[in-house]
């Protein structure tokens, strides 16, 4: 296997890899160029995170790619994709790290800490009644592996939470509904909206002011999804007017977020950078065990990426 990623730990992947299959040899590249040391014909599994351009081609025998992610726009788009089975991690340990991420993310805003934080930062004491959960309504755009996961946890906690996908998907506990028809009735209703949608073609920019308008005057806005999901200039806009009053994003069109972008210096604004969950080695490393093991018995591979379709 070639590993390959500048922003994780090669030496604690190889070590997760090896615990959990150990007759695999994993062989990391240079960052810089993309080589590995030995012969490039022995590779036959490709684990990685935006590799440089051409860098699968340099393997004549590669028969799996395993995006280093849930995420998989940015290796879907590129045009030097192999003709071969793609997957992404579906790891449970990085559901319950978006899962509570997005549950500070909406405690933060239903519990008005924003607020507190302003008043503190001015010397006030200013009080807010609280509302409670069931009074809140909370909408997830995009109810798959962890928005599911995402919405479950805040109904467990008590929210009013509503949930809208692409196409049907029932979840107990939460008022779904699906399709772009469906879309502007599902923002109204959403006093905190946490965008958990896959970037694809027709996701791109699908939160435009137009569908910024939707949500209720003084909404609450979420990302931890992709940053092109939603139209940044637009968003900005919104926080500005006050049809969204406070936003925490976690994801930005251009990463890192630019020193000159706007959203650094608004008060209404929680800026993270990019790490709502991460993929866990210790706890992937079966899976892709799994998915190795079943190239080499001629099986399906688990959580496969259909690139036409962007997940």
């Amino acid at each position: 296997m070639v590993f390959y990623s500048a922003f994780d730990d090669p030496v604690e992947w190889k070590a997760a890899l090896q615990a959990a299959m150990p007759a695999l040899d994993v062989r990391i590249a240079d960052v810089a160029s993309g080589a590995v040391d030995g012969d490039a014909a022995d590779i036959r599994y490709a684990l990685v995170w935006k590799p440089p351009q051409g860098f699968f081609a340099r393997f004549p025998n590669l028969q799996l790619v395993i995006n280093l992610g849930a995420g998989v726009d940015a290796l879907v788009a590129r045009d030097d994709l192999p003709h071969l089975p793609i997957t992404r991690l579906s790891d449970p340990n990085m559901s319950r790290m978006m899962a509570s991420f997005v549950l500070f993310c909406v405690l933060r805003h239903a519990r008005d800490i924003p607020t507190f934080e302003r008043a503190q930062r001015e010397g006030r004491w200013h009080y807010v009644h609280p509302r409670t959960a069931e009074e809140t309504r909370v909408g997830v755009l995009g109810i798959g592996e962890l928005g599911s996961t995402a919405a479950l946890e805040l109904v467990r906690h008590g929210f009013d939470v509503r949930g809208w996908s692409r196409s049907p998907k029932p979840l107990e506990g939460v008022k779904t509904c699906h399709g772009v028809d469906a879309l502007p009735g599902f923002l109204a209703q959403a006093d905190i909206l946490v965008v958990m949608l896959p970037l694809t073609g027709e996701t791109r920019h699908l939160m435009n002011a137009e569908r910024l308008a939707h949500l209720p005057k003084g909404a609450k806005f979420i990302n931890v999804a992709r940053g092109p999901v939603v139209d940044e200039a637009a968003l900005i806009a919104a926080l500005r007017s006050g049809q969204i009053s406070e936003a925490t994003l976690d994801v930005f069109e251009v990463e890192p977020l630019p020193a000159e972008s706007p959203l650094w210096g608004m008060a209404n604004v929680l800026v993270t950078p990019h790490l709502a969950s991460i993929a866990i080695p210790a706890s992937a490393a079966a899976q892709i065990a799994e998915n190795i093991r079943r190239v080499e018995a001629g099986e399906e591979v688990l959580n496969r990426v259909d690139p036409t379709r962007g997940y």
